[in-house]
């Protein structure tokens, strides 16, 4: 008797092969790009300042609550002023970070001065709200603090030591590595 000759097997064995590799594969893109995702949010940029040695501008403005405030009355305490607008993508970028650091480091003689460029006190206020910002934010409605620091990209930051001398500088948004590098050193001393 005659058998018959075996089917050729490999055709179908190699289209099962080829598609369990692809299910596989289908399923680990989301664990990959979820695992890509937390690696990039977990980057700290740091972000070196300029050093500088001056002394900060005699600024002196007004607070949300349209009080007078100046740089003077923080005499004694490490000041970060920051520059920004609530319109600046960058500016809204940094503020979890700045807010982070601040509320880290308010009890150590740190203080943030938020000085925002330009916009009425309502859509400063409506922004702080959203931002849940602690710390205290003046209003610039003429340019008078990009003038007196003589930078007028935004956002903008200035480490002030208690002496009234500025330090530190970056024109560009901050990270809290970057404060906790730059800035934690000078509230040590």
């Amino acid at each position: 008797m005659n058998q018959p000759e075996p089917k050729n097997r490999t055709p179908l064995f190699l289209t099962l092969v080829v598609a369990g590799v692809f299910l596989i594969g289908a399923a680990l893109i989301p664990l990959l790009v979820r695992g890509q995702d937390a690696a990039l949010q977990s980057a700290q940029v740091i972000v070196p300042p300029k050093t500088i040695d001056q002394a900060a501008p005699p600024l002196a403005l007004t607070d949300l609550e349209g009080q007078p405030v100046s740089l003077e009355d923080y005499r004694g305490k490490v000041v970060l002023v920051n520059n920004w607008a609530t319109w600046c993508p960058p500016c809204q970028a940094e503020m979890p970070e700045i807010l982070a650091y601040y509320q880290a480091h308010a009890t150590d003689g740190f203080v943030v001065v938020g000085i925002e460029s330009g916009e009425p006190a309502k859509t400063v206020l409506g922004f702080v709200q959203q931002y849940k910002l602690t710390f205290p934010v003046w209003l610039d409605p003429d340019g008078s603090a990009v003038a007196a620091f003589n930078n007028w990209n935004l956002p903008s930051s200035y480490v002030i030591d208690p002496s009234g001398t500025m330090r530190l500088t970056w024109t560009g948004p901050v990270t809290q590595a970057t404060l906790d590098k730059y800035v934690t050193p000078l509230l040590e001393k």
